[in-house]
């Protein structure tokens, strides 16, 4: 496991205990209830996610939902959450240690001493973004609804995070394949260069793993456990994951490709070019549940994509959608993977060794859902399973899954369905 610097300069054993001091904040999650009267208007789950943001960096300044424009230090200072720029660079350090970091057993004081945080004196991580570069984010959970106490499945960055939001489960992953580099030289990747995370990564990559004894290994980045797709499939459902080919920019993203069945078996076909997704929102043909994953350019990942590409990626996304036939049977459900090193000041529950990590938002776009409602409820990855589980009446994958709490308050299946809200894209400039 990587180390960072701290004010305790933390070993792994420490690092561990700090995960295991976690425990005073568990939260006990309620069972799901199972999906209201009504539900089953929505015919079609639509699941896109983004890269790097937390609630507070995207939502502090927008007056919705629990967002703070401060933020705590590891010194005891409070500092005001300043404007970021559109392009982040470097990219701030996002790994598992660094969220044991930030979070700092729940403090939240950690931040300032990420790894490339601080730039020219600015510190990055402490910073808020504000209605001319987000704005149409706050439109969109103005309009309708919005998670903030939604957060990442496990302390680590992407490769665990998006195998939750399939499976609410990531075979013990915590970090990123480093791509046959040496053990504890998980450093991640360029953002911009095309490789691949699961069964098609290189030769001799590998993924850092924790069995429930906290003892870490590493394997290849390759596993075979059950998904939300086989769920769908043995249902007669209907499913695609929307992407980048392979070897494109965002491939990586694709974590069916972590599932060997999948990636070597005929639903594999269901893994099928982005470009498809608007002809299938235009036509009336969307499946039961969709994935997208974007480019590294359109992700808002720092370092790879500017923020305001980022939003018209989005807008571009909802809007065929909201101009399609089948915009009154559809929820999206909006989402960014992990914290991304950015400040976020509520302390994630600690459910079991994994996570949860950091919080991040979660939209809810939906003719049903309420008008400007906040969902205060306990949610992470899982609950997008579940979710699913819950609407198509399919058996729970993981006990995360079984045990998360209920978005379906969010919605209101006895009023008229909201009309679409087509938002023209921003100007980005160039």
């Amino acid at each position: 496991m990587t180390t960072f610097k701290s004010k305790a300069a933390r070993s792994r054993g420490a690092l561990l205990a700090s995960v295991i001091g976690l425990f005073v904040l568990l939260t006990i999650r309620p069972a799901l209830a199972q999906a209201p009267a009504g539900a089953r208007a929505i015919k079609h789950v639509i699941i896109l996610m983004k890269e790097n943001h937390t609630y507070d960096n995207y939502f502090g300044k927008s007056g919705i939902g629990d967002g703070v424009t401060e933020g705590k230090t590891h010194d005891g200072q409070t500092v005001p959450l300043v404007r970021p720029p559109d392009l982040i660079t470097p990219d701030i350090t996002h790994l598992w240690a660094a969220a044991l970091q930030a979070i700092d057993g729940g403090r939240m004081d950690g931040f300032d001493e990420l790894r490339g945080a601080e730039v020219g004196g600015i510190d990055r991580s402490y910073t808020a973004y504000e209605s001319d570069q987000v704005g149409d984010y706050w439109t969109y959970a103005s309009q309708f609804a919005i998670a903030d106490r939604f957060f990442t499945s496990v302390h680590g960055p992407s490769f665990p995070n998006h195998l939750y939001s399939l499976a609410a489960w990531a075979g013990g992953a915590m970090n990123n394949p480093n791509f046959a580099q040496g053990p504890g030289q998980n450093a991640g990747i360029n953002p911009n260069t095309p490789r691949a995370w699961g069964c098609d990564a290189p030769s001799g990559a590998t993924v850092e793993v924790m069995d429930a004894n906290g003892l870490t290994s590493r394997v290849r980045p390759c596993f075979d456990f059950q998904t939300v797709p086989d769920l769908l499939h043995a249902a007669n459902l209907s499913w695609r994951y929307y992407a980048p080919a392979q070897n494109k920019s965002g491939y990586w993203w694709v974590e069916l490709d972590a599932i060997a069945h999948l990636r070597y078996g005929p639903e594999w076909n269901n893994v099928v070019p982005l470009g498809q997704f608007a002809n299938d929102a235009a036509n009336g043909t969307l499946p039961a549940v969709s994935w997208i994953s974007v480019d590294a350019a359109s992700s808002e990942h720092p370092k790879a994509s500017e923020t305001c590409d980022g939003v018209v990626s989005t807008l571009a996304i909802v809007n065929e959608v909201m101009n399609g036939p089948e915009w009154n049977s559809t929820v999206l459900l909006v989402t960014w993977d992990d914290f991304g090193g950015f400040y976020d000041h509520v302390p994630p529950p600690q459910v079991d060794l994994w996570g949860d990590g950091p919080r991040v938002p979660l939209l809810i776009i939906s003719p049903w859902a309420k008008t400007g409602y906040v969902e205060h409820a306990t949610l992470d990855f899982a609950s997008l399973p579940k979710f699913i589980e819950d609407l198509f009446g399919l058996p729970a994958l993981s006990t995360r899954d079984a045990a998360s709490a209920s978005m379906w308050d969010a919605f209101d299946f006895a009023s008229n369905p909201q009309a679409p809200l087509v938002l023209t894209p921003p100007n980005c400039g160039h």
